[in-house]
C-alpha cells in the first residue's frame, strides 16, 4: 500500500498516480476516478480528474490486458508497443471469429482514422456507422473487437466526454509530444515501474499484469541491473526497488475500487490483502461490482455504489466487527469519497 500511495506520502496528482503505478485499471469509470484522487492529498474531485481525461493527460484505453486502463497521454504509446502485441495474442480468437486478420483490421483501422481525423470525437455507435458506411457492418462484440484493435494500435483511446457517452479520438491529436523508447527501453521501463510501484511482487504477478511473457520479464529485469533486487519469502521470489523507503503503516480503512490495483494487480501474491480470512471465497457471485474495503490493508468487507438523481447510497458490508479506530478512519474516508464526488452520500449497512 505504501509503494502504490494508499499509505504514506500522497501524489501530486491523479497524473502522478498514473505516472507512478504505470497503468491503473479504470474497468468502472466513476470509481476508477476515486482510486486516482484517493492517492493525492485531499481535496482532488471528480471534476479535476474528469478535466485531465478531457484535456488528454491522462487517457483511458484498452491497455495491458484486454481492458481498460488509465495510463499518460505521453506515455501511452511506448507501453502499447510493448504490450500490444501479446495482447494481440489473447484477442486471437475473437479477431479471427470476427474476421480481422491483418488486411481486414489495415482496412477497419484506416476507417476509424479517417472517421476520427480533424479533431472528431465519436463514440463507438458512430464508429460503427462509419464502418459500415465503408463496408464493414459491425455491431456488438464485433464492432468492441475492432474498436479495440485500433486501440491496442496505438491508433485511438478516448477522447472527450459528451455528457454521460465515452467518445475515442485520435492518439496523435491528443498527444502533441509523446515519448519515445525503444522496444528494449520500453521493456526496461515498464518492468521497473511495475516492481517499484507494486513490489514486493513476483514474475508471475507481473506476467498476469502486463500480458507479457516469463522470458521478456526475465529480460525486463536483468536490464533494469541494480534498481531493482530480490527476496525469497515461502519458496516464492519477490521483486522491488532497490532503494524503496521503509513502508508506512497501511491506513486503518480504505474504500477501494473493485479493480483496485491492491487487489487487481497480482495473480501470485493476491492471499496478501486476505491474511485474515475474512473475504471468503463464495460470498458474492462473480462481477457483483462490489468494492473491498480495507482495514489495516486487509480485506475486510465490501461497498457497493448506488447513484440516485443528486445522491450517491453507499451500502457498507463488514466481514469483521471494526476497532473504534477503524471504524473512525472508514468515516472519514466516507467523507472524503462524499466530498470527490461532488454529492451527498447516504450510508446503509448490510
Amino acid at each position: 500500500m505504501h509503494q502504490q500511495h494508499l499509505a504514506g506520502p500522497p501524489c501530486a496528482d491523479p497524473a502522478a498516480a498514473v505516472r507512478r503505478l504505470g497503468c491503473v485499471q479504470s474497468q468502472e469509470y466513476a470509481v476508477a476516478k476515486w482510486s486516482l484522487a484517493q492517492r493525492c492529498a485531499p481535496g482532488v474531485v471528480d471534476a479535476d480528474v474528469q478535466r485531465m481525461v478531457d484535456d488528454g493527460v491522462v487517457l483511458r484505453t484498452h491497455i495491458l490486458r484486454p481492458t481498460w486502463h488509465f495510463v499518460l497521454g505521453e506515455e501511452l504509446g511506448w507501453i502499447q508497443a510493448v504490450t500490444g502485441p501479446r495482447v494481440h495474442v489473447f484477442n486471437g480468437y475473437y479477431n479471427r471469429m470476427h474476421g480481422l486478420d491483418p488486411s481486414t483490421a489495415a482496412a477497419t483501422n484506416k476507417l476509424i482514422t479517417d472517421a476520427l481525423r480533424g479533431g472528431n470525437h465519436l463514440t463507438r455507435n458512430e464508429l460503427g456507422a462509419a464502418l459500415a458506411a465503408g463496408g464493414f457492418p459491425a455491431t456488438g462484440n464485433k464492432l468492441a473487437y475492432v474498436v479495440m484493435f485500433a486501440e491496442l494500435e496505438g491508433l485511438i483511446a478516448n477522447g472527450v466526454m459528451r455528457g454521460k457517452q465515452h467518445t475515442y479520438a485520435l492518439v496523435s491529436e491528443r498527444v502533441p509530444a509523446p515519448v519515445v523508447r525503444s522496444p528494449e527501453e520500453g521493456l526496461a521501463e515498464l518492468t521497473r515501474r511495475y516492481f517499484t510501484s507494486h513490489g514486493p511482487a513476483t514474475i508471475k504477478d507481473f506476467v498476469w499484469w502486463s500480458s507479457l511473457t516469463v522470458a521478456e520479464i526475465k529480460r525486463g529485469i536483468a536490464a533494469c541491473g541494480s534498481a531493482l533486487t530480490s527476496a525469497t519469502l515461502d519458496g516464492r521470489t519477490l521483486w522491488f526497488a532497490a532503494d524503496a523507503p521503509p513502508p508506512a503503516s497501511p491506513p486503518p480503512a480504505a474504500l477501494l475500487q473493485g479493480y483496485d490495483e491492491y487487489v487487481v494487480a497480482y495473480s501470485d501474491t493476491k492471499f496478501a490483502y486476505n491474511l485474515s480470512g475474512a473475504a471468503t471465497p463464495g460470498r458474492y457471485p462473480e462481477n457483483t461490482m462490489l468494492h473491498p474495503i480495507a482495514l489495516d490493508g486487509q480485506v475486510n468487507g465490501f461497498w457497493r455504489r448506488k447513484p440516485r438523481t443528486k445522491t450517491v447510497t453507499l451500502e457498507i458490508d463488514l466481514l469483521v466487527e471494526p476497532t473504534a479506530r477503524q471504524r473512525q478512519a472508514l468515516t472519514t474516508e466516507i467523507e472524503r469519497y462524499e466530498a470527490f464526488a461532488g454529492v451527498p452520500v447516504a450510508i446503509s449497512f448490510v
